[in-house]
């Protein structure tokens, strides 16, 4: 257990730094994509590498999409307080210029394919090796490798999200909910920053 939780350490370190190398590639480039889906595949090798994880029963559906839909209603309502303030609307833009500037297709993929391989590494592999406070653990985990993009406030999301996700791991024991809701968030979230955090 201990040369897991070891490797898996490793892991977040390696999974931080291409995360914050991905987010400071220039909107639009096509280099962006690349160094996203390399890091959903350091999620995946990770989850596996000290897992694997457990998939769980797949169940249930709809209450997950609908959780997802709330957090995304919740960050709408944020957005307006935020655009206020100029250090964190800046922090935001920086974050939607890669989905105003992107190409769609590609932007959809990563999102899906990244949402997926971070819940089968946090909630799934992570979240089995810590035996105390596994929700508090992992969110707290992926909202520090979250900060490796010297994003407040995307760190901030991430442990929204976190928490949220944990706790639909901890109730079903399943990975499929903490899925669908981190899909159904970033999915959303993608097509809605441009509207909300114009240049």
């Amino acid at each position: 257990m201990r040369d897991r939780r070891l490797i898996a350490a490793a892991f977040v370190v390696l999974g931080g730094a291409v995360l914050g190398v991905s987010l400071r590639i220039p909107p639009g480039s096509a280099w962006f994509y690349a160094a996203t889906l390399a890091l959903a595949g350091v999620w995946v090798v990770a989850a596996y590498a000290v897992g694997p994880p457990r998939l769980g029963p797949p169940r249930p559906v709809l209450v997950p999409v609908a959780a997802g839909a709330a957090l995304v209603g919740l960050f709408v309502v944020g957005s307006f307080v935020v655009r206020q303030v100029a250090f964190l609307d800046g922090q935001v833009r920086d974050v939607a210029d890669h989905a105003a500037r992107g190409s769609w297709p590609l932007l959809v993929l990563v999102t899906v394919v990244t949402g997926i391989a971070e819940e089968l590494f946090f909630r799934g592999a992570a979240y089995d090796l810590v035996p105390r406070h596994p929700v508090a653990v992992t969110t707290a985990v992926y909202g520090l490798t979250t900060l490796a993009t010297g994003n407040l406030l995307l760190a901030f999301a991430a442990v929204v999200l976190g928490v949220i996700v944990a706790l639909e791991r901890r109730r079903y024991d399943a990975l499929l909910p903490p899925i669908l809701t981190h899909c159904t968030w970033s999915l959303t979230m993608l097509f809605l920053l441009p509207a909300l955090f114009q240049r």
